[in-house]
């Protein structure tokens, strides 16, 4: 029988395409096993050959972490410890101390505790030092001190720490901590439903999905979902809240990489729950991965009226890959696009500065693009609300105040000298603001600027290059009028710096929940959210009804 030409042309082309993609496949295969043996015998020689006796196990995790820090911050390698952690995280619940805790410079201290859980009972409060764990310091420990409070339920643990200068014993209690992603929901008096989602883990729908039959039931007509400092977690999740306000079949996100296997579209898979009440979500500058996912989606299709302030901008997706004895590695695969086809990624880890900085898009490389009603959004990494609030910026000041624990060191100050009755009757006074500007003087606060950076390079170069003094003296002058300029900062930034401010304090009373009930009746978004939500007028306008 003849083959026809044509026929014969794409069996040819078909030829040659799978013997390029052999080829190519056994070209990157081959410097896969060729690289891997120079490192496995260079790694042998070292260890077997050094002046001094080596660690293998440190040599190998110092060489496994500089190697994906090259990447992004994403791709980790997971210990069977972390891959534990990440369990429990996913999973809503964990055998602890109910307690948020940070290592820094040596230290561990208690930044949060929950109300009820076993860290609370024992009368641990933010801003603890913890010293000794079951006796054993935790400085010998390092990164993995953490460890030392995990334990078999009901089992018990003595703590030794500090408290303002003082050192204190007290015994935890081990036993099971709920993570719950929505901690907080209520109905206010103009029947606006407010429901807090702190995380997408494995219950993250089901318990939005209770919180809004629950509120509707108690005549809630529109609604507000909070997503501010919410890092995101399972995509699954995030598809199945956006499912709540969305009709079955709705793009919600699709992923892009150079892998086929990971461009994928995913769609609503189930009847909605309510597809017509009006929602407002507010959404800051800690607002990342699957909060910008449901955010950019209900946005993208005007479900929603967006509140706050730009999203962190994490469209980077992982997945974990099974390794030997227990481990991980947590791998970047693809990125998330929203439905009108938006990146949520804000920071390209394949360019950098000459510093090594990933680099950030610039305001006019924005690109423009349609929401289903025609209104116009943009990328350049996370998402814009259509309602700004300057109470939800992060500005380099206050991203520098986080960064120094000053917001966390002035509150637990503030804790010990003042007694508040309830979380309602809570405002920051100008005097107390004015006490925090004095702490930061007292404790020598300082950030350097994009400018100052700059500048102090360019002066260096000046230097070596032998300019003259008066130029030199230039650049002094200038970095002097920026580091006055910074203390004026603290002025014209105060509304955010406050809010956070303010966050901080009453939590350290009031936990978690007495914040949201202060929320409910000053918090600026949540204020605004409502204006919104009860001018038809306006909600309508905003998304081009």
């Amino acid at each position: 029988m003849k083959i026809p030409k044509l026929k014969k042309a794409a069996v040819a082309f078909l030829g040659l395409s799978l013997l390029f993609i052999t080829s190519s496949f056994k070209s990157d295969f081959f410097e896969i096993a060729k690289q891997l043996e120079i490192f496995t015998t260079l790694f042998k020689e070292l260890n077997m050959n050094y002046v001094d006796e080596t660690n293998p196990a440190e040599l190998m995790d110092t060489a496994i972490k500089a190697m994906l820090a090259d990447l992004d911050p994403y791709t980790n390698y997971w210990n069977e410890q972390d891959v534990e952690a990440a369990r429990m995280n996913t999973a809503g619940e964990y055998q602890g101390i109910g307690a948020t805790v940070k290592i820094k410079d040596g230290k561990f201290t208690i930044i949060e505790t929950y109300k009820d859980y076993p860290a609370d009972k024992a009368g641990l409060k933010p801003g603890d030092e913890i010293i000794k764990i079951g006796g054993l310091s935790v400085s010998d420990y390092k990164d993995d001190a953490g460890e030392l409070l995990n334990g078999a339920p009901n089992s018990k643990v003595v703590i030794e720490y500090n408290r303002q200068g003082k050192n204190e014993t007290t015994q935890i209690t081990r036993g099971l901590v709920e993570l719950n992603a929505v901690p907080y929901y209520q109905l206010l008096e103009d029947n606006t439903g407010y429901i807090v989602l702190s995380r997408f883990n494995e219950r993250a729908s089901a318990e939005t999905i209770k919180a809004l039959k629950d509120l509707e039931s108690q005549g809630a007509d529109k609604i507000i979902l909070d997503l501010r400092g919410n890092p995101g977690g399972l995509l699954a999740e995030a598809i199945l809240v956006s499912n709540i306000f969305l009709d079955k079949g709705e793009l919600i996100t699709s992923t892009r990489s150079v892998i086929d296997k990971y461009n994928n579209k995913y769609y609503t898979p189930k009847e909605p729950i309510n597809t017509k009440i009006p929602l407002a979500i507010i959404v800051n500058g800690r607002s990342a991965s699957a909060s910008e996912i449901v955010a950019g989606s209900l946005q993208d299709l005007d479900r929603a009226v967006i509140i706050g302030a730009r999203s962190f901008g994490k469209g980077l997706v992982q997945r974990p890959k099974e390794l030997a004895y227990g481990t991980q590695l947590k791998l970047t695969i693809s990125r998330y696009y929203t439905p009108s086809g938006r990146c949520i990624q804000a920071l390209n880890y394949r360019d950098r500065d000459a510093e090594g900085n990933p680099i950030r898009t610039r305001i006019e490389d924005y690109n423009e693009f349609k929401t289903r009603n025609g209104r116009s959004v943009f990328d350049g990494g996370g998402i814009l609300p259509d309602v700004t609030l300057k109470s939800s910026e992060y500005n380099t000041i206050t991203k520098a105040l986080l960064a120094s624990d000053a917001i966390f060191d002035f509150a637990t100050q503030y804790y010990y000298a003042h007694k508040l009755e309830n979380p309602e009757s809570f405002q920051l006074t100008d005097e107390d603001y004015n006490s925090f500007k004095a702490f930061l003087e007292k404790t020598d606060f300082n950030y350097e600027t994009a400018t100052e950076r700059d500048l102090t390079k360019a002066m260096k170069t000046a230097k070596a290059e032998d300019f003259n003094q008066d130029i030199l003296k230039g650049y002094n002058s200038l970095l002097a009028e920026i580091e006055a300029q910074k203390k004026v900062e603290l002025e014209d930034k105060k509304p955010e710096i406050a809010s956070l401010l303010t966050d901080e304090i009453i939590k350290r009373y009031f936990y978690q929940e007495g914040l949201y009930d202060h929320y409910v009746l000053y918090n600026p978004e949540i204020l605004e959210a409502k204006k919104v939500l009860n001018d038809k007028q306006q909600y309508d306008k905003i998304l081009k009804y």
